[in-house]
């Protein structure tokens, strides 16, 4: 665990940059970081919520026990604040976040950060701003995901780890066959056939688990179509 150094740091969210340098000298008081390893859990469905979790570097996953098993909700880059809806509205985790590289997690004093919200209007906005896009993205991806077929998902989701997540045509994939497969609905074999076919047709290329994306044009007509 280490103190964070809140006024200096290069990784603050939109939100924090409203901040005074007071209420940053407050973060810095009811604030600790701790570093993560790969695989590591940051909280557990079912735990009191008593912080607010925020992504400052990393990748994390964001899954749910359903009636089928575990069901990932989402996957999140830094910087992004974990659990905001459950630790406000519940009290209670209603799901689970799992490092899925080496992250680091400031974890807030979930007072001091209301405070910061009924107090500083500039911070509240920018909290609900990225609430509503980061809502606004499940909704379009649920659609896509129930719409589309087998080809189109797994398009969809290469597509969003190179815009998204990795910024590049070339990226280790973060989600092991079992995790993708869960991610688009499908079975392992069928994702595993279908990555296959991709790579056959010349539209990726993979060597164990890094990945590269050959023909961006056809996999966003693949995404497209569904």
């Amino acid at each position: 665990m280490a103190s964070p150094e809140c006024r200096i740091c290069s990784f603050k969210s939109p939100a924090a940059e409203y901040l005074s340098n007071l209420e940053l000298e407050a973060l810095e008081s009811n604030c600790a970081q701790i570093n993560f390893k790969k695989g590591d859990v940051i909280f557990r469905e079912g735990t009191l919520a008593t912080n607010i979790a925020y992504l400052k570097t990393g990748l994390v996953k964001v899954h749910m026990k359903g009636p089928a098993g575990d069901k990932i909700l989402r996957l999140m880059k830094a910087p992004a604040y974990l659990g905001m809806p459950t630790t406000f509205a519940d009290k209670v985790n209603n799901y689970t976040a799992t490092a899925l590289i080496d992250s680091h997690i400031c974890f807030i004093s979930l007072d001091t950060f209301r405070d910061f919200i009924f107090k500083n209007g500039s911070f509240a906005y920018e909290i609900i701003l990225d609430l509503c896009q980061n809502e606004l993205k499940d909704y379009q991806r649920y659609a896509n995901m129930s719409q589309k077929q087998l080809p189109g998902r797994v398009a969809e989701i290469l597509l969003c780890m190179s815009h998204e997540l990795f910024k590049s045509n070339k990226f280790e994939l973060p989600l092991n066959n079992s995790e993708l497969s869960d991610f688009v609905s499908s079975s392992r074999e069928s994702v595993n056939r279908q990555l296959s076919d991709f790579s056959k047709e010349g539209i990726i290329s993979m060597n164990k688990k890094e990945l590269t994306i050959l023909r961006e044009d056809l996999l966003e007509k693949i995404s497209l179509k569904g």
